[in-house]
């Protein structure tokens, strides 16, 4: 256990550390604080989403719809502020909207045990083309006057800090302490360790996997929320992104093993680290979009394959087909 914990986490700290190092002494204005702020605020969001993850993960599943999450129920607040609807009615909209998602997604999972890959990839595209056909007017929902204020949750900050990242530390707290001090916490890493010895011993496991995925689509919004607040609109082209690949990227990274039961918050702060570390070294560098994605999938495969031997699959995972 203990070179495992080396292997996921030493490692990839080191590799982290060594990257900022030589970024330093060969990028021009990189270790300054407006850069530093910059790269910390561009991946909060990201480092949200890899909470939402990460939560999933470590109960042994997948959620691909994250993206979804995120872009269409804060959408709808814009959208829905935008027709002359309150604030806070159009919050409630979007906040039971994305519950009665992650119910949808909990309930095929837990109940009809359709593996979490298809569930969450076929509901995330019913909500993404959902948003498009009925919900929104076009691509791009925009800010509207009724929104005058909301707009610090993406702009402003706390003591000189931005918001985004403010709001990450926060998560960050949050999903730790649910993980750590909680008996869902151990209930989750019980379930993603072993899940039938799990169910023998008397933990609900089914209404677990339910809140599993309710609260990764509840964090999923108030990620979307932030984002919107930060550009003052929402793309919601943005379910077509690869950014789902960076949040599986800033996961595996970050050492959670996709075999379930493993993991923290720590390895998504270390996996969101390297990974904002690199896409604002290469932003620096001039890559250009194409020649980042195509980095970011070297490194994606290669963690994927790292996980595989760190944390073997079991016969239990396979008959699963679970990834």
């Amino acid at each position: 256990m203990g070179i495992r914990r080396l292997g996921q986490q030493g490692i990839v700290f080191a590799v982290f550390a060594a990257l900022f190092v030589v970024f330093t002494l060969i990028l021009p204005g990189f270790l300054t604080t407006a850069n530093m702020l910059t790269l910390l605020q561009n991946v909060a969001v990201l480092g949200i989403l890899g909470l939402a993850m990460a939560i999933v993960v470590i109960g042994r599943g997948i959620d691909i719809s994250l993206i979804a999450a995120l872009a269409v129920p804060p959408g709808l607040v814009l959208q829905m502020v935008q027709d002359g609807h309150s604030l806070p009615i159009s919050l409630a909209a979007a906040f039971a909207l994305t519950a009665a998602f992650g119910l949808v997604n909990g309930w095929l999972i837990a109940y009809a045990e359709v593996p979490s890959l298809f569930t969450t990839l076929a509901s995330g595209l019913f909500l993404a083309g959902l948003g498009q056909a009925a919900l929104f007017k076009l691509d791009v929902v925009q800010w509207s006057p009724g929104l005058d204020g909301f707009e610090r949750l993406g702009q402003g900050n706390l003591l000189g800090i931005p918001m985004p990242i403010v709001m990450f530390a926060l998560s960050c707290i949050a999903v730790a302490f649910l993980l750590r001090q909680t008996r869902i916490g151990a209930y989750i890493y019980a379930i993603g360790d072993n899940p039938n010895g799990a169910r023998v011993t008397g933990i609900p496991t089914r209404p677990i996997i339910v809140l599993q995925y309710v609260m990764a689509a509840m964090i999923g919004c108030g990620a979307g929320l932030i984002l919107a607040a930060s550009v003052n609109s929402m793309p919601t082209r943005i379910f077509n992104s690869t950014l789902i690949y960076d949040v599986i990227l800033v996961v595996v990274l970050g050492g959670i093993g996709l075999s379930g039961g493993r993991g923290g918050v720590i390895n998504v702060v270390i996996g969101t680290l390297l990974i904002g570390t690199m896409l604002n070294g290469m932003t620096i560098m001039d890559v250009s979009y194409s020649g980042q994605n195509l980095i970011k999938g070297v490194v994606l495969l290669v963690a994927v394959i790292a996980d595989s031997f760190l944390n073997p699959r079991n016969e239990e995972t396979a008959q699963q087909g679970d990834i």
